[in-house]
């Protein structure tokens, strides 16, 4: 856990948890970093829980060229990096990632009739309420889509079957403390 309290350098668009509603936090506000996984910031403010995206770490007084999205070489199968950038997408109220949640199905990596590389992931989440369903969604997209030679990717939400948490890996339950 990063917990390091800072104040914002300017306003701040951010999306509320666990509603998943956008907001702007502004200029001035204390915010206390909870978490700092797969290049967003859960922070908690007096108002409660926000995540903040990378592209507005800046706000943080975190240097937004340390954190820059750009192409990412591949070595060996797309396939396998595709579930690796996979493992770096949070649900930003628990500290393991989507693919040791068991919250990715599948994972199809597909030319086209044009040769494009497309991307479709299948996941759904610990709970079909939540509001961060798509913030999480779209944060595996981008992760997917910044590998040189995908194309395009697509994200679905799918409740079926419905997740349990005899779908965490063994590595997600030591880090949650199911072992």
């Amino acid at each position: 856990m990063d917990s390091r309290e800072l104040t914002l350098t300017r306003d701040c668009d951010a999306v509320q948890i666990p509603s998943g509603n956008p907001i702007i936090l502004p200029i001035g506000t204390s915010v206390i970093i909870t978490q700092s996984l797969g290049g967003t910031y859960t922070v908690a403010t007096q108002a409660g829980l926000a995540r903040i995206d990378e592209k507005d770490i800046d706000a943080l007084g975190i240097d937004p060229a340390e954190s820059k999205s750009e192409k990412k070489a591949v070595d060996g199968s797309l396939e396998e990096a595709v579930w690796e950038q996979l493992k770096t997408v949070f649900d930003p109220e628990i500290p393991v990632n989507v693919v040791d949640l068991g919250l990715i199905y599948d994972c199809d990596v597909e030319k086209d009739a044009e040769g494009k590389t497309n991307v479709r992931v299948r996941m759904t989440l610990t709970a079909p309420g939540c509001g961060m369903g798509p913030t999480i969604a779209a944060d595996a997209r981008q992760k997917v889509i910044v590998l040189d030679g995908v194309d395009d990717a697509a994200v679905d939400l799918v409740w079926d079957p419905p997740w349990n948490q005899s779908m965490i890996s063994e590595a997600g339950r030591m880090k949650l403390g199911l072992v």
